[in-house]
Parts: structure tokens; sequence; C-alpha cells
């Protein structure tokens, strides 16, 4: 009988998917609109994402157009971009709200650097966790006698080789995310 990693296989989906969320909200010296993605603005007795309450694009390299579907909400956005402390550069007119992203200082990309790497690091301990599940199941499964001890260290084998590979997609997300801060 196989071991179903189908949970597993979702919890670690779900990890990658975090992780790439927390990515990329770590701002580089490049306009990202994913950045403003945490960004709630008050629309109407609620709070909405930014990209709900108007057009997000991308002008150039280092700034952010945001043009409101209701023009009264310029100021609203404004306000929310600066209270968020992304330290980002705001500036309002006639057709919306332009986000400007700063030059990044050498200290600042070693601090960018750390923080990601601070987050690949929650995402391997939370591997290592759901790893651990599967080998408590394992064990537990094979003293009840419906996992054969040979069917149990080949399991184990495969969970490793996944585990690997989950591994080096993390480091991936993590090399790809110093080389946007150091360029």
């Amino acid at each position: 009988m196989a071991y179903n990693f189908s949970v597993f296989k979702q919890n670690i989906k779900n990890l990658e998917d975090w992780l790439k969320g927390e990515m990329s909200g770590i701002r580089t010296g490049r306009a990202n609109p994913a950045i403003l993605d945490g960004v709630k603005v008050e629309s109407y007795g609620t709070f909405m994402p930014v990209n709900q309450v108007g057009n997000v694009s991308v002008e150039d390299s280092r700034m952010i157009r945001i043009t409101p579907w209701d023009s009264s909400f310029t100021k609203v956005i404004e306000k929310a971009i600066t209270d968020s402390n992304l330290g980002l550069s705001v500036s309002a007119d006639d057709k919306g709200v332009r986000v400007s992203f700063p030059e990044l200082t050498t200290d600042r990309r070693q601090a960018l650097i750390k923080i990601a790497k601070q987050k690949l690091e929650d995402a391997r301990v939370t591997l290592r966790g759901e790893r651990e599940k599967v080998i408590k199941d394992l064990d537990a499964q094979e003293k009840t006698g419906t996992l054969s001890e040979d069917e149990k260290f080949r399991t184990k084998t495969e969970l490793q080789k996944m585990v690997d590979e989950v591994n080096t997609n993390l480091d991936g997300m993590l090399s790809k995310k110093e080389k946007e801060i150091i360029e």
C-alpha cells in the first residue's frame, strides 16, 4: 500500500505560495506592483486593496502609477501608501497617484537580503515540521501493522526526495530575490 502524500503536497504548495508572497513584498530598487498588495484603502466604510479601487500600472523601472476609478480616492490612496511605511515616495497629480521607488543604499540592500534569508529559514522550519508529521504517521502505521518496515523506509526515502526538491525550489526563490535586490 502506497502512502498518501496529498496532504503533505498541499501543505508544501501552500508553503511555497506563502514564501513567494513574502518575497514579492520585499522591496527592491525596481517598481513592482506586488509591494502594494498589503496596502488597504478605506472605501465606502470598508478597507480594500489598492488594486480594487484603481488601476495599478508600472510607468518605468522606478515608478508606479495608480489611477483611481473614483477621483475622490486620490488623497485616500496617497495617505494609505504613505502610512504603510514601505519607504516609497508618493505624490498625487490630476491623473492619480505616482509611487516612486528610491535608490537603495548598500546597507539597505544587505538588510533586505537578511530579511529574505529569514523568510526562507521560516519556510524551512515549516517544511521540517511537515516532514516530521509524515514520519510520525509512518511510524504509527508501522506499529499498527498497516505498513511494513520495508514500505516505511521506501516511503521515507520518497519523502526525503520531495523535501530536497522543495528545498531546491525555496533556495531558487531566495537567489532570484537576492539578484533583484543587488541589481
